[in-house]
């Protein structure tokens, strides 16, 4: 019998396999979450679920209902969009900073990442596309050295999970996004502050729109006789 996680490297392995979990779709809204279950699955303690449970209800993916348990949070499409206007304050801010800060590696590897960027889209390889995307913004985070904004910015995309998955995957979207995306990377690299901003601010304004629109796309329920 193998040894099960435990401690600190337990909680984090159980509250990133949630979110891989999210983020494949192979947990939905509203799915309560066993504790024993997810032990059981993921090889941890009962404990070290727990924890990852309190955690991930802290970033407010999840919910605990007194005496239910653990599950999935919903989070409506209008809660969604103010969620990313917040965002887009605090990215904006990052990209403008990262402009000035970034150093000579990070410029280096954002290019690199643009010119993957542009392959995995010629390729249709949306899964590493959807792994370059979450570098490049963790990257611009990271070049920005703004550590408050960081903080913010990690709360805020915990609920967002699901819908980022979600809009990743309508068709076309990968080629509609990597112009926008590659505006920042240019922006960045080339220490243009003003430009790294709206770039930004571009990006998420289409997200929000990416967002109302699906929302738009989904049939209101019928009246009742």
């Amino acid at each position: 019998m193998t040894d099960k996680l435990t401690g600190a490297a337990g909680r984090e392995y159980v509250a990133e396999a949630i979110r891989h979990a999210l983020r494949s779709g192979d947990l939905v809204p509203g799915q309560r979450l066993v504790e024993n279950d997810l032990a059981e699955s993921y090889g941890t303690t009962r404990g070290a679920v727990r924890e990852a449970l309190q955690d991930l209800a802290a970033e407010e993916i999840l919910e605990i209902v007194p005496r239910r348990g653990a599950r999935v949070r919903a989070v409506s499409v209008e809660e969604a969009v103010q969620i990313t206007e917040c965002r887009s304050v605090l990215e904006q801010l990052c990209a403008r900073k990262a402009a000035v800060r970034a150093t000579a590696e990070q410029r280096a590897e954002l290019e690199r990442i643009g010119v993957d960027m542009r392959r995995a889209v010629a390729d249709g390889a949306w899964d590493t596309y959807s792994g370059l995307n979450q570098r490049l913004h963790e990257l611009v985070i990271e070049a920005s050295g703004q550590e408050v904004a960081r903080r913010q910015l990690e709360r805020l995309n915990g609920p967002m999970v699901r819908f980022q998955f979600r809009l990743a995957l309508r068709p076309g979207r990968p080629s509609q996004s990597l112009p926008q995306h590659l505006a920042i990377i240019d922006a960045v690299v080339g220490g243009d502050a003003p430009a790294a901003a709206r770039a930004a601010e571009a990006h998420l304004d289409d997200v929000i729109e990416q967002l109302r629109s699906s929302a738009a796309a989904v049939p209101a329920p019928a009246p009742r006789a």
